[in-house]
């Protein structure tokens, strides 16, 4: 088969397409056919952390598919020709390995390059918005880098949840593009100067949730516009500034709550209880089309390099998505 593998040079991530023999599935796995697989800037992108120098490893992280194998145990009840969509790990190739835990049923009405956009990204965001976050229909959310693609996931996860969202982006136009989404409060910057804004478009009382995807350089401002008892997501760090003050004043006497995001440590029985929270609460409003994943580009499985180069570019808003 053919498969895309991904090395950490000193400067940057090495895209290279080889021939790779057919996984395997062990007991607990999915052998699937892979039709869609999305990007995600932590593993293609040098700096974030996830793909380290060394072996050039099996590139991608999640997608859509078709089972076409399973290893078999009697508690298994994924069937051949179901189509699922998951974590996918070596995703950017013909054929891969998907544990069983990690399945998602895709709807009907779903297409494979819909599916691909949805599990990681809208995995985060159940997580950090539902399984951590708490957020309540009528709350306020703030999303830094908001046109990113877990950003724009969770602008539409929360408006489904019935809460107002503020986004910040250093982009006019892709701001414009999310208030089709239905983004309240758009704010246009790159820099940690918007809580006057924010706290003016809450009346003065601050956001519920904040959801940091930019990272140590907008920290403090994020504080700044937490309301009483506030919830901070820390999901990503697009500027690379993994330190920052906090106001431990702040923290005390608003009672904030600071928590990340992350499945770098999470155990398969972890991640599983977020797959069957999603699976519960979002994957209905994804068959009813209530919720649907925002897709910037779709590129053919030949053009993964040039995919991999709009990311790294910051031209996109939404989910770049390669159909294999």
């Amino acid at each position: 088969m053919k498969a895309y593998f991904l090395q950490a040079a000193e400067n940057e991530m090495k895209l290279e397409l080889r021939d790779a023999a057919r996984p395997e599935p062990k007991p607990g796995q999915l052998l699937v056919r892979v039709r869609a697989a999305s990007l995600n800037r932590g593993e293609l992108i040098l700096g974030h952390g996830l793909t380290k120098a060394g072996a050039p490893k099996p590139a991608g992280a999640d997608g859509a598919g078709e089972v076409v194998g399973t290893g078999k145990r009697p508690e298994g009840i994924a069937q051949e020709g179901m189509r699922v969509m998951g974590r996918l790990p070596g995703s950017f190739a013909e054929y891969a390995l998907m544990d069983e835990s990690d399945a998602i049923a895709v709807p009907d009405n779903v297409s494979w390059e819909d599916a691909a956009a949805i599990p990681l990204a809208y995995l985060v965001v159940y997580d950090m918005l539902v399984q951590q976050g708490g957020l309540k229909a009528g709350e306020w959310l703030l999303v830094t880098g908001v046109s990113s693609g877990v950003g724009v996931a969770a602008l539409q996860a929360a408006k489904a949840l019935g809460a107002k969202v503020i986004g910040t982006s250093g982009s006019a136009e892709k701001l414009q593009k999310l208030k089709s989404l239905g983004l309240d409060v758009a704010i246009q910057t790159r820099q940690p100067d918007f809580s006057r804004q924010v706290l003016e478009a809450t009346g003065g009382q601050g956001v519920n949730l904040v959801v940091n995807n930019v990272g140590g350089s907008v920290f403090a401002e994020t504080i700044r516009c937490l309301a009483y008892q506030g919830r901070h997501a820390t999901v990503g760090y697009l500027d690379g500034v993994l330190e920052a003050k906090l106001d431990i004043e702040a923290l005390h006497s608003k009672r904030l709550k600071l928590f990340g995001v992350s499945n770098k440590l999470r155990t398969a029985p972890q991640r599983a209880e977020t797959v069957k929270g999603l699976t519960k609460d979002f994957l209905p409003l994804f068959a009813s089309g209530k919720l649907k994943p925002l897709i910037d580009r779709v590129y053919d499985f030949k053009d993964l390099p040039a995919a991999k180069a709009r990311m790294e570019s910051d031209a996109h808003a939404g989910k770049i998505v390669v159909r294999i």
